[in-house]
């Protein structure tokens, strides 16, 4: 092929043929073109005087003919100064009362005649290589002028010469001086685009090296289709760009894009910052930016436009937009178009158009973009959140606002009282649309909007009754019936990053599933996926680098008893109180503080913030104390959290509230200026409970600390907090402690791409629980008939409560007086069949009386009705932590493939659980076996199915007894692998889908082997050391009674010792009592193991010398009631030297001579000498040399109680 072909002035002839001859536009030249001004005034005076001529000849008859010109262009660039461009194309200019329009933009309605002649009079022009500088020859590959005024830059590029799109970027950043007239910003060019053969990018501000270009393609399989960045094939002979110059820049395109779309943003940001002197003050940045649309967002705007504009009101769209497309500015542009939407009759499609966010709380930043936008004074209406709900109800009968923005939680107030909405036409654009856009707040939204005489005709034809006849007899129940399924007044726009099955139901559109004939599938109208999002770099990839961190544990029993628990309940609250221990949560705030200052500190220049997010309000308040606490040990001050939960937390006999604890006596800090302080320099962790898991914006967020478990799409939305774009920000990382990668790439998958229904809801599964519920005979259809009646009559009245609650009495005993399983059963379909009905009367219309009945009943009813109690056992005084320990894994890149789909609720109603009782020691040797081994959240289902066969059949007896005859290894490699295999595959043979991942991978399979292997043989030969107090007692006693015997003074030994016992059970402060059950088997370890191996007694003895201090404030606090604090600087932990001189007989051991006296004052100065040790014993430390120092810690221990007892007894908290 001939080479000259090739060129990039083909590219630029191939263009700027098509935008003549098919586009609109005619060829431009430069002669009369001004380049200081940046204007070719004869272009616009032409028009000016085509479409204006009355205004033009008053105008020069004001000025003269010969200098109107010059006013003109003088008082056109100063509002052009003042107010931007994209302000004076849409308003034109006024200047001695002659109004001059600068460009004419489509009418709403094609009916006037003379606008449309306006509109097509508009003149649009293509330049190619446009000579733009007086100073310079350089020239721009294209502009596109409107009326003489240049609108739209390009520069191309063509592979095949050996350039692309990312030359065309580095031109305009390196080439282009931002201080030419013709660049300056809102002043002439709007977007500055780079194309080449395969891709095209957009800026719509030079700004040298800081200028930030966007992708303007339209995914790989094409807008609006799952896919990824980049542009689809076309067909032989078509350019793969050549969409942007035919949708874009095609003449009508680009002048609906400069009226409707185009528009300048001003955000205004309040930051905190702190002056030279210390003082903070808040300071307001305005920035001020063009918003041109990404191309998926022109590509959802007019094409739900189109097809409501063909299809009128009543149909339902689902727009699956991920985070970082923009979706504010979407639902913005689409609000404005259907607002002001004309049919092919030229008529209004919609009276007004609601914009419904799903939060309780207004959504701010939707209110502000949508209230950006261009609009006249009462065309938009918001309901904020002091506005009474009176006030939507009060707009929706007044019928004059354009645009109503509220919360779905307005309608339930005022669905009734707003009246007929015959004849009227309403678009609901619904934000955040999650699965309650299928409950009742939707459908009380329906049922205020709702245009029922259709229905109403519907039920006259159904019933063979006339219009008129129905109308006399209408009341609330046949209203209500009215109401539901789908109508012809309203149409949804539901837009979602990750829709449910329910979402995909109500709103997807059905196609055939081809894998299943005669089933349907349902997907959205619309996507832009969370593949493009990432691959485009709108947002990052939080899965880069995830990385899981396991715990192992063990607990032991503390009592002598061995009860029997039921066996699910006790296993939650033995893993709660895990969870709960202030040890383990010490732990984890080391692990978080560690890894903070290793990798979030060092991120995005020291940015970079962290986010921790707990499972309970409680540890959200926990986990903030514990944060403080270990960075003042610590002496860090590059740790500065605050903590985020909802309402008052009671904890410990205190009551918090989130502003108290975040709040100084120097700044308080609101729950609603939270995010503005976590914003500033001054804090950079912020630790959350129920709050700030969605719709949370922080771009500086980078890390995250997950210490929950997750399900489905709230791993989604909770991870993708950190998803947000910062120039700084190269990458993110996520530290999980509750969930694994496997659990999070399946919660990811639905959502990646694009999300399709498989199964959906059979709404004829309602009539089913009714027939289900039946079968138990607890009430009947006269029972349902005569409960309407009195919910009728007091229906919306104040003393509702009393009548319809003493209805169900009797019915409530008859449900009392069942078997436990069978009432579990019923309460179980009770629940389904509300449920159903309720998401059945959203898309289906059956004016059924007798179901909704039913359904009012069965409503009420499930309220009554007691929740099936569990038992909840309290173990925290009769379990004890022996060991906890976190195992960081592999950091992972989680991949995503994005092929997986959602299925709808089945119709399956739920049976009472399988209630297992068994011996609270079995139940925590389980847990140890589990725990203690380092396997993931998956591996436990498998390991807990085999530990119960192993612990619970005759295998146990016989392991039991190979443990206690053979060595470790001969165990574990000649002994219980046969065992193993067996049990194995049994359970294999029984549950074979759920052990078949454990038999496809050998290295797993001899991994759980081994590891199980191990935890067993411990199981079998050491049972846990049981606390017994009495026993404690005996051998304090025995072992110390000579080291008090020259101190007749004191108390007796055995009163030492019992107070001492009290001492480390008693409750004082978290932060304190984490230590209680670690010292107590450590010192009973120490005391009464007799089997205690080296390595465990150098582990007790290092708790016991370690927590000494511990011990110290906890006494000063039980004796005055309130913390000990470090003498030096009150803002710091008091070291050991502040604790030993808080108490007079610590302190003062130094300078007594008396032989007793420096014996302990010798043991205090060991001890601290041992205290200050890098590794307090050393490794090679003997047996009897632990044993020698075990005893001297111990003295001291006993030694400071025996002082303290007199003043422990006044203080009364002994």
């Amino acid at each position: 092929m001939d080479n000259e072909n090739l060129k990039e002035k083909n590219f630029e002839e191939d263009i700027e043929r098509w935008l003549i001859e098919g586009g609109g536009y005619e060829r431009g030249f430069q002669m009369t073109y001004n380049k200081d001004a940046a204007i070719d005034l004869t272009v616009l005076r032409d028009f000016i005087s085509e479409t204006q001529p009355k205004e033009w000849a008053r105008y020069q008859k004001i000025y003269g003919a010969d200098d109107a010109a010059d006013q003109f262009y003088k008082v056109l660039q100063d509002d052009i100064a003042r107010y931007g461009l994209i302000y004076v194309l849409r308003n034109g200019i006024d200047d001695r009362g002659v109004k001059l329009r600068i460009a004419y933009f489509a009418p709403a309605s094609e009916l006037n005649e003379d606008l449309m002649r306006k509109y097509r009079a508009n003149r649009l022009h293509v330049i190619r290589q446009f000579s733009y500088s007086s100073k310079h020859h350089n020239t721009i590959d294209m502009v596109l002028m409107l009326n003489g005024i240049p609108v739209v830059a390009i520069e191309l590029k063509n592979q095949l010469t050996g350039q692309s799109v990312e030359d065309s970027k580095r031109q305009w950043m390196e080439d282009r001086e931002p201080n030419e007239f013709l660049f300056h910003f809102n002043n002439r060019i709007l977007a500055y685009f780079g194309v080449d053969l395969y891709e095209v990018a957009m800026t719509t501000q030079l700004q040298k090296d800081k200028t930030f270009f966007i992708p303007f393609n339209q995914g790989s399989n094409g807008a609006g289709n799952t896919g990824g960045a980049g542009n689809p094939d076309v067909p032989e002979g078509e350019y793969v760009t050549g969409y942007f110059w035919k949708q874009v820049l095609q003449r009508d395109a680009l002048l609906s894009i400069l009226q409707r779309y185009i528009s300048v943003q001003k955000e205004e940001r309040i930051k905190i910052v702190v002056n030279k002197h210390g003082k903070e003050k808040e300071v307001k940045e305005e920035y001020t930016k063009i918003i041109f649309p990404r191309f998926h967002q022109l590509d959802v705007v007019e094409k739900l436009t189109a097809d409501t504009a063909t299809n009128g009101a009543g149909h339902n769209y689902l727009i699956q937009h991920s985070a970082g497309s923009g979706k504010s500015n979407s639902i913005a542009w689409l609000t404005y178009r259907l607002a002001s939407l004309h049919d092919a009759e030229q008529k209004d499609v919609f009276n007004t158009v609601f914009v419904i966010t799903d939060r309780r709380v207004l959504n701010q930043q939707l209110q502000n973009t949508v209230l950006g936008f261009d609009h006249r004074l009462g065309q938009v209406e918001v309901i904020k959140d002091g506005d009474p709900s009176s006030k939507l109800g009060d707009i929706i009968r007044d019928g004059n606002a354009r645009i109503v923005i509220c919360t779905l939680h307005r309608f339930p107030y005022i669905y009734d009282k707003v009246g007929s909405q015959s004849g009227r036409r309403y678009a609901v654009v619904v934000d955040e649309a999650h699965s309650s856009q299928s409950g009742k707040n939707a459908e009380k939204t329906k049922a205020a909007l709702a245009d029922t005489e259709e229905a109403l005709r519907e039920l006259a034809e159904l019933e063979d009754k006339e219009v008129e006849q129905l109308e006399k007899e209408k009341d609330a129940l046949m209203e209500d019936l009215l109401t539901q399924g789908q109508h012809g007044n309203i149409s949804f726009y539901a837009f979602t990053a990750t829709p449910k099955p329910k979402t995909l139901q109500t709103f997807g559109i059905p196609y055939p599933d081809s894998e299943n004939p005669g089933k349907m599938k349902h997907k959205p109208y619309h996507i832009y996926s969370m593949q493009q999002a990432i691959e485009e770099g709108f947002i990052k990839d939080v899965l880069q680098n995830f990385t899981p961190i396991g715990t192992a544990y063990e607990i032991a029993k503390n009592i002598a008893e061995n009860p029997d628990y039921e066996e699910t309940p006790a296993t939650r609250a033995i893993k709660a109180y895990h969870d709960n221990h202030q040890h383990v949560i010490d732990q984890k705030i080391e692990i978080m503080v560690e890894k903070m200052r290793e990798v979030t500190l060092q991120r995005m220049e020291g940015e970079a913030k962290a986010m921790i997010v707990c499972a309970s309000r409680a540890h959200a308040l926990r986990y903030f104390l514990a944060m403080k606490d270990y960075c003042r040990q610590k002496g860090y001050d590059d740790i500065r959290p605050l903590v985020a939960f909802s309402s008052k937390l009671e904890f410990g006999g205190d009551t918090y509230t989130e502003s108290q604890l975040n709040s100084t006596p120097e700044r308080r800090i609101s729950e609603e200026r939270l995010p503005l302080y976590f914003a500033s320099d001054l804090y950079n962790v912020l630790i959350v409970a129920d709050k700030y898991q969605t719709g949370f914006d922080e771009p500086k967020l980078h890390t995250m600390f997950v210490d929950k478990r997750f399900k489905n799409v709230k791993a989604v939305q909770t991870l993708s907090r950190l998803n947000r774009w910062q120039k700084l920000k190269k990458d993110t990382f996520v530290f999980d402690f509750s969930n694994t990668a496997d659990e999070i790439k399946k919660a990811f998958e639905p959502f990646y791409q694009g999300t399709d229904l498989v199964e959906p809801v059979d709404v004829n599964y309602v009539y089913r629980f009714r027939k289900d519920i039946s079968q138990y005979h607890i009430w009947s259809e006269t029972d349902e008939e005569a409960f309407y009646e009195i919910y009728k009559k007091y229906r919306g009245k104040k003393n509702a409560l009393a009548a319809l609650s003493g209805f169900f009495k009797p019915i409530m005993s008859r449900f009392d007086a069942m078997e436990e399983e069978k009432r579990f059963e019923l309460r179980s379909k009770i629940k389904n069949f509300v449920r159903f009905y309720t998401y059945m009367a959203q898309i289906a219309r059956t004016f059924d009386r007798p179901l909704y009945k039913a359904y009012i009943f069965a409503d009420t009813l499930y309220k009554l009705l007691p929740k099936t109690p569990h038992e909840k056992p309290d173990l925290s005084k009769k379990i004890m932590l022996v060991n906890s320990q976190f195992k960081q894994g592999e950091t992972v890149a989680i991949t995503l493939e994005g092929n997986k789909t959602v299925k709808g609720e089945s119709g399956n109603g739920g049976g009472k659980p399988e209630t297992k009782r068994d011996l609270l020691g079995n139940i925590i040797d389980k847990i140890n076996i589990l725990y203690k081994g380092d396997f993931s959240e998956a591996d436990r289902v498998i390991v807990e199915a085999i530990v119960n066969r192993l612990t619970n059949t005759k295998e146990a007896k016989k392991l039991s007894k190979k443990a206690n005859n053979n060595g470790k290894q001969q165990f574990m490699e000649a002994v219980f692998p046969g065992v193993f295999d067996d049990v194995a595959t049994t359970l294999y043979e029984e549950q074979t889908e759920a052990f078949k991942a454990l038999f496809d991978n050998g290295e797993k399979y001899r991994q759980i082997m081994s590891q199980m292997a191990a935890a067993l043989y411990d199981h079998f030969r050491d049972a846990p050391l049981i606390f017994d107090p009495e026993a404690f007692r005996k051998a304090l006693f025995k072992n110390f009674s000579d080291e008090f015997a020259d101190f007749p003074g004191l108390r007796p030994l055995n009163e030492v010792v019992d107070v001492f016992v009290k001492v480390l059970q008693a409750k004082s402060l978290p932060s304190l009592d984490g230590a209680n059950d670690l010292l107590v088997d450590s010192f009973n370890r120490l005391f009464n193991d007799k089997k205690l191996t080296l390595v465990d007694r150098r582990r007790h003895f290092n708790t016991i010398l370690t927590k000494f201090e511990t011990y110290l404030k906890k006494l000063y606090w039980l004796i005055h009631g309130k913390e000990l604090r470090n003498t030096r600087d009150p803002e710091k932990t008091p070291s050991l030297a502040d604790c030993i001189f808080a108490f007079e007989e610590l302190k003062s051991l130094k300078f007594k001579e008396r032989k007793k006296y420096q014996r302990m004052y010798g043991y205090l100065d060991t001890m601290r000498n041992l205290r200050n040790d890098e590794s307090h014993v050393t490794p090679d430390a003997s047996e009897e040399e632990i044993i020698t120092s075990s005893r001297i810690v111990t003295t001291l221990y006993l030694y400071i109680t025996a002082h303290s007892i007199t003043d422990l007894e006044m203080s009364g908290k002994i």
